[in-house]
């Protein structure tokens, strides 16, 4: 496990190597397929709620950079920018259809990320948990596979399709069955600390942390079932802040970006 005090400006820049270095010789690729789990508030931007285009379109651009690098890419959204699931039962709605509310609201997501990608001139396809033909494919492991393989974006929609489970967890089970080689979790902070850097300036963020210090230190890298099926089928998690364009191509190219979570002696 490798630690460092928190950079009080990593929001300020970042570095977009690209596919080639000066030389224009082909930068190695940490993998070739993987999943990026992506959270339904950063389709909101700064309004906080609902879709903004703009953010989408920025976040689609990122996409279309990690793919012209030919890495096979899957996408699961959350929803958390419409509706969650848990909240909804909170104030009253019954968690089973809270919970499927929060699954419609990732299809919307789905569909607003997959127009994007596709006026960018990305094909994509979006498959869902929840059987709805006239707006999208059915999830079929096989189906999503090949179309990794003929180079297409494929966004994994309505989570795993049953209630009370999270799109974490469903990012992990997809990741599994297409037989991904890490998961890159975005989020708005460059990788995982001891506590939160936003309010504490002293914070210590984890370069590599091993699956067994993450739990004993409870920090909170997904939720605990979707973190227990990482460390079954050794399934690597990179976290990293998406906030700062280029870091979604970056996460593929650099050893030391963000915190990198596995099997790794601490």
């Amino acid at each position: 496990m490798s630690a460092k005090k928190a950079d009080p400006n990593f929001q300020s820049s970042g570095r977009s190597s690209g596919g080639l270095d000066a030389l224009g010789i082909q930068q190695k690729l940490r993998w070739s397929r993987v999943l990026l789990k992506l959270s339904g508030e950063a389709f909101a931007g700064s309004q906080g709620f609902g879709i903004c285009p703009e953010t989408i379109g920025a976040i689609a651009e990122d996409v279309r950079s990690l793919k012209d690098l030919g890495v096979q890419l899957a996408i699961v959204v959350g929803g958390g920018n419409i509706i969650r699931g848990q909240q909804a039962s909170e104030g009253g709605v019954d968690r089973v259809t809270g919970d499927t509310m929060g699954m419609l609201a990732t299809v919307i997501n789905s569909l607003a990320l997959q127009d994007a990608l596709e006026r960018l001139g990305v094909d994509t396809r979006v498959q869902t948990a929840i059987n709805m033909d006239k707006v999208a494919e059915p999830f079929i492991r096989r189906r999503a596979i090949r179309h990794l393989e003929k180079g297409r974006v494929v966004i994994l929609a309505a989570g795993s399709g049953n209630p009370y489970f999270t799109t974490d967890t469903a990012a992990v089970l997809r990741a599994v069955e297409i037989h991904a080689q890490a998961l890159l979790k975005a989020t708005n902070v460059d990788g995982i600390y001891d506590s939160d850097p936003r309010k504490n300036p002293e914070a210590v963020k984890y370069d590599r942390i091993s699956y067994a210090d993450a739990i004993s230190q409870n920090l909170k890298v997904m939720d605990m079932t979707a973190f227990t099926m990482c460390q079954e089928n050794n399934l690597p998690i990179v976290v990293f802040n998406i906030t700062r364009r280029g870091n979604i191509r970056e996460v593929v190219l650099r050893d030391d970006f963000g915190t990198y979570v596995g099997g790794i002696d601490s």
